[in-house]
């Protein structure tokens, strides 16, 4: 069995404070996809997202155009978040890993779900940050108080029984 992940708040919230561009592996056009999700709250909260998906290259996902890898973006990314299997983080990490320095970032992120300790193992090998299975977008919203707009705290959503009028 595999240790739990426990990672402190305060290194996630150092990480989002810091972070400005995030190039997302794996992003979709498909607006009901969970990466067009994060991408557009991303966005919504300043972050620029690079989204990177071989089999749109060169087309636009909500604004910004898609790279078929992370080799092919011409500028410097913070944060590289992964919205592929387990299985596939690993080549992920070794893409991040092939580029020069200057240009890696410095934070791999696995999206929920998405565990691989030996490409983590790697990667914070070589110096990066590794958070896995969690999402950003998520632990935004938590660390970030920004949960009022899904119901919480808002009175909209209550356990509360509803007084009925006689």
């Amino acid at each position: 069995m595999t240790a739990p992940l426990i990672y402190d708040d305060g290194t996630i919230r150092k990480i989002l404070q810091s972070v400005k561009t995030v190039a997302m592996v794996g992003a979709s056009p498909k607006q009901v996809r969970p990466s067009s999700f994060v991408m557009k709250y991303l966005q919504g909260k300043g972050y620029r997202v690079i989204p990177v998906n071989p089999g749109h290259a060169g087309k636009e996902i909500l604004g910004e155009t898609v790279y078929g890898g992370l080799q092919d973006i011409p500028h410097p990314f913070d944060m590289v978040d992964v919205f592929r299997s387990s299985d596939a983080a690993g080549g992920v990490v070794d893409e991040v890993l092939a580029l020069p320095p200057e240009r890696r970032g410095r934070v791999i992120w696995m999206q929920l779900t998405v565990r691989n300790d030996a490409a983590a193992e790697k990667a914070e090998e070589a110096g990066l940050q590794v958070i896995m299975d969690r999402c950003p977008k998520i632990e935004y919203g938590r660390l970030f108080g920004e949960l009022g707009w899904s119901g919480v705290n808002t009175g909209i959503i209550t356990s509360k029984r509803r007084k009925l009028n006689p």
